[in-house]
């Protein structure tokens, strides 16, 4: 696929999705959401790829909504403002829900929409400089497409003050809240990113797919019979799994795992 908005660049194991409109801060239009949502299904798929990155070109992360797909939505049916807010909604539920490990990388500014792409990401690390902002409401509007994602991240407490205000926050406050997890110096952004490249890289792919499944059914659940049951299941299954067997016997007999390469 040629794409408008954004790049895919591969090196090795690690696909990397560039937000690729510095011009308008990366703000994102219709293309941009549909680009974005074939490229991580693109990459989920890809065999040899076991980790995406979400970056951005220029000073920006991503503005949020594009000024002109704003004028466009402003004259939207009901009807057509709902599909408009699926394919947003899809794009998110498809980072979210990827298979493979994702890290978003901050290197500038980041507001609205932006943020969910942010929240959406299993990892997310940003330079300490970069700024926050839930702008919606300044426009007479609410962030609720990207709502489960960024509650979810930055916390509810956090949420009430921030999506309310439309303060700006820093990214020393977005670590203290959860949405990143490490702000940085901007020097130090890439140095990062590599150790958590090389981290996830040593690990048993299937593992790390079947632990962000478990998070994502854990979380928030009641510790009952039922679910304790379903642990235990989840834990006997992978232990008989090629990766699990291969995992134990190559570290019973100190040797490197079949999916580490000499890059590892």
């Amino acid at each position: 696929m040629n794409y408008q908005t954004i790049e895919i660049n591969q090196a090795g194991q690690v696909g990397t999705i560039w937000l690729n409109r510095p011009d308008v801060r990366n703000a994102f239009n219709e293309t941009a959401i549909a680009e974005i949502t074939h490229a991580f299904h693109a990459l989920d798929k890809d065999q040899s790829v076991r980790l995406i990155v979400l970056a951005a070109r220029g000073k920006a992360f991503c503005a949020g909504a594009d000024l002109n797909w704003m004028k466009k939505m402003a004259g939207y049916s009901e009807d057509e403002n709902l599909d408009d807010a699926a394919a947003l909604a899809e794009m998110l539920r498809v980072i979210d829900q990827c298979t493979k490990p994702t890290i978003a990388r901050v290197q500038g500014d980041c507001y609205a929409g932006g943020m969910g792409l942010v929240a959406a990401c299993d990892m997310a690390i940003a330079i300490d400089t970069a700024e926050f902002c839930l702008s919606e409401v300044k426009l007479g509007l609410i962030p609720a497409t990207i709502s489960p994602y960024v509650i979810r991240a930055l916390g509810e407490r956090a949420s009430r003050r921030y999506f309310l205000t439309a303060e700006r926050f820093s990214g020393q406050q977005a670590k203290h809240f959860g949405l990143v997890h490490e702000a940085v110096a901007a020097e130090a952004l890439d140095p990062l990113l590599e150790q958590l490249t090389h981290a996830l890289l040593a690990c048993s792919p299937h593992a790390v797919t079947e632990a962000k499944r478990l998070v994502n059914d854990i979380a928030g659940e009641t510790i009952e019979p039922a679910l304790i049951a379903e642990t235990v299941r989840r834990i006997a299954e992978i232990r008989v799994s090629p990766e699990g067997r291969e995992g134990v016997q190559a570290f019973l007999n100190k040797r490197k795992a079949s999916w580490l390469t000499d890059a590892n």
